[in-house]
């Protein structure tokens, strides 16, 4: 039955957030019992029962459907963020539930937005959890399935169809076991590379693994109320912004650097058209800061722009700086960094540079067709012909990804919201990037909004890390069932 497939696939779901709780219940006891032990205990135990509880009725192993793959994917992400606001629930504090949820759903999918006006008054526990949800979320719930479940599992194959757009695909060349085993390897390799990098430059241990587990899953959810900018250190910056670049570029083509030992694989078009996105954007807002906003010297005002530059393309959303006091043109160069975004096959959300690209090479091939009505121009990335079908599913999804935007940022604008607010927090939540602009920059919080509001950024939270498809395809599962 579809229903025992479901069941089965999200217990183990659960079962991997439990994993991160019961390593949380570890992290209190190692700071001395501290206030996050009972609700992460008993958020544990709850957690782990849940899933368990399938497998208690389920003796065979169930058959699946593409149906049930959908509705998978679908309702591991929103019972992880169910489970996952339990802590916070329990603990109290700022956390109402509706601030509960909030905080669930942006760390689960890498947003990294807070409602938090005092991140530091929360016990190590609690804090460990956090980042856990942005390292559990990463790399997606159904990626960690990939990995628990056996090779000749047609449900594999399924999935990884399902969670891995066709762009990034394209990278990996790989069964879907493969895929999952790279994307996992990189994932762990960049954790565990960060993490020392950032203790040797000065970080403490736990601030280390916390903001590692952030940057590599482009989260940005920090340990400390005002970010990276709390340290006060050129070589942390230079060393999170080296990963945050990494970590936003295609996983097969690290993958494929470090197995060939070559740094080929990144003069693909799509990696060299990234890189020069983030330069160009780096210098232009480096120019703004330095020019218009009373920044000293040159070397400061490059640093600050490139760090801002690719933690918004990233998706990570760290803060460096305070850009409520940026110039207009610098922020305006930062939200579209975050419409944006990475490239396919990272961790990051937005639309993504693939898609970036191959429209832009579209449009160019439109033009010329329409100059050369005789001539045969199709749209290639490195030689390679892209088919009509890849191409119109990229301006599909560069349409519905601009709708979604506007019609939640039309909503958010009758809940009250000014503008500038309404306009970059939607950006910022659909992208899965974090921060906006003005109150809600990258020294600011989400504390203040309506609640309204922050549900309808949940749910452009959800929409942007799924990639939109996966839900109006269950949507129309729905439908067409009544």
């Amino acid at each position: 039955m579809t229903v025992k497939a479901i069941s089965t696939n999200i217990g183990k779901a659960l079962l991997i957030n439990a994993l991160f709780m019961f390593i949380s219940i570890l992290v209190a006891v190692f700071n001395g019992m501290d206030s996050g032990f009972t609700p992460m205990v008993i958020s544990f135990l709850v957690t782990a029962i849940t899933g368990i509880f399938p497998f208690i009725f389920v003796k065979d192993k169930p058959s699946t459907t593409l149906h049930s793959g959908y509705l998978t994917i679908v309702f591991s992400w929103t019972l992880s963020f169910m489970f996952g606001m339990l802590p916070y629930v329990l603990w109290g504090g700022e956390f109402t539930l509706v601030n509960a949820w909030f905080e669930s759903v942006s760390g689960y999918t890498t947003t990294g937005s807070t409602i938090l006006t005092d991140i530091e008054a929360l016990p190590k526990s609690l804090l460990f959890w956090r980042s856990s949800t942005h390292f559990i979320g990463g790399l997606g719930v159904i990626v960690f399935l990939l990995m628990v479940l056996p090779d000749s599992s047609p449900f594999k194959l399924r999935l990884t169809n399902l969670e891995l757009s066709s762009l990034s695909k394209e990278g990996y060349r790989y069964k879907s076991g493969k895929t999952a085993r790279v994307m996992v390897s990189v994932y762990i390799c960049l954790t565990i590379a960060e993490t020392l990098c950032l203790w040797a430059a000065g970080m403490t241990l736990f601030d280390a693994v916390n903001h590692a587990f952030s940057t590599v899953a482009t989260g940005g959810f920090s340990t400390k109320n005002t970010s990276v900018m709390h340290f006060d250190s050129v070589a942390i910056d230079i060393i999170i912004t080296v990963f945050m670049a990494l970590s936003s570029l295609h996983f097969g083509v690290l993958f494929a650097v470090v197995a060939k030992r070559s740094l080929k694989p990144l003069r693909n078009p799509i990696s060299r058209y990234y890189i020069c996105v983030i330069a160009v954007f780096s210098i232009i807002i480096a120019c703004s800061l330095k020019i218009q906003g009373g920044y000293q010297t040159w070397g400061k005002s490059l640093l600050d722009a490139t760090f801002q530059t690719v933690s918004f393309i990233s998706t990570t959303g760290f803060g460096q700086a305070d850009n409520a006091a940026w110039p207009l043109l610098a922020n305006a160069i930062l939200l579209f960094a975050a419409f944006h975004c990475g490239c396919s096959g990272s961790t990051t959300g937005g639309i993504k540079a693939d898609r970036m690209f191959i429209s832009l090479k579209a449009a160019y091939g439109d033009i010329q067709k329409r100059l050369h009505p005789t001539s045969l121009f199709r749209t290639k990335v490195g030689g390679r012909a892209l088919d009509e079908d890849t191409v119109s599913s990229v301006f599909l999804y560069i349409v519905l990804y601009i709708i979604t935007l506007f019609l939640s940022f039309v909503i958010v604008l009758i809940c009250g919201l000014d503008i500038a607010e309404a306009f970059s927090g939607t950006v910022a939540s659909l992208g899965n990037v974090g921060p906006g602009v003005g109150q809600l920059g990258t020294m600011g919080n989400y504390a203040s909004l309506p609640a309204v509001v922050k549900f309808i950024f949940t749910i452009d939270m959800f929409l942007g890390r799924v990639e939109i498809f996966p839900i109006l395809i269950v949507l129309s599962m729905i439908r067409n069932r009544k």
